[in-house]
């Protein structure tokens, strides 16, 4: 058997917070449990790649020495990013989403760039990508996209479900031969606005919504607007997220 490739997975963060009982004023960095257990099930091994930067920075170490390490990086889903990060003025308070880590992730995203090591987005992630390269997000689908779907139920959180249509002739067609059509979880209230040059669409939903894309590069760049690592075996009528698990993990095989 070949070696396991080490992925590695953007830390999501929980900002000092006075009032939290646990770890009081201290930054935690941390991995959602379904997405390492997801990276793991094909037999990968999955590490969470701590931000360098805080307030108690040591030592030398930098995104770029985890880049030259790992096959190939995972941008995880969570908070909203930052509309400063596009270039706008929040809408709402609550919208002001989370800049350090968008400073994180994108310099993160660069550093694996630069080595030509694959990177898959999820969910947020995907919006990352898409800020990273120039794009803007939508920073409320309800609010500012005529028509839209049921994205993001809090009640129902990821058994909110809808359909998405693959555009033919794209490598997430090649990967669900045969189907045109799919249903996916959905969790999110921000989305694609202005997609960033050089990506091309390879799914969306009912309401035009950009679910999936990919670069146009030779090397590796894709987001997925849904969960993949979600419901994983327990529900049938879901589109099945070990294709494009297996398809990334061969970009990171053939890059390494």
């Amino acid at each position: 058997m070949s070696r396991r490739l080490k992925i590695g997975i953007s830390a999501c963060f929980f900002h000092p917070d006075p009032d939290r009982t646990v770890f009081t004023g201290k930054t935690l960095q941390y991995v959602e449990q379904s997405i390492a257990h997801w990276v793991q099930s094909q037999g990968n091994l999955a590490l969470v790649i701590p931000s360098p930067a805080g307030e108690t920075r040591r030592g030398d170490v930098t995104l770029k020495h985890y880049a030259g390490l790992l096959d190939g990086l995972v941008l995880e889903g969570g908070s909203d990013m930052w509309p400063g990060s596009y270039g706008e003025e929040p809408l709402r308070p609550e919208w002001s989403g989370d800049r350090i880590r968008d400073e994180y992730e994108i310099a993160l995203l660069r550093a694996f760039i630069e080595r030509g090591k694959p990177v898959l987005g999820v969910c947020r992630g995907m919006q990352v990508l898409n800020v990273a390269y120039g794009g803007t997000l939508y920073q409320d689908l309800a609010l500012q996209k005529p028509g839209p779907l049921f994205h993001r139920s809090a009640q129902l959180y990821d058994r909110n479900h809808h359909q998405i249509g693959i555009e033919p002739n794209t490598r997430l067609a090649r990967l669900y031969a045969g189907l045109a059509v799919a249903t996916v979880n959905s969790v999110h209230h921000q989305g694609i606005k202005d997609l960033a040059p050089g990506f091309v669409i390879e799914a969306a939903a009912p309401d035009g919504v950009i679910e999936a894309f990919r670069h146009g590069a030779e090397l590796y760049v894709a987001g997925v607007q849904w969960h993949p690592e979600f419901h994983v075996g327990e529900n049938a009528h879901l589109l099945d997220g070990a294709p494009l698990l297996a398809d990334f993990m061969a970009a990171c095989r053939a890059a390494r």
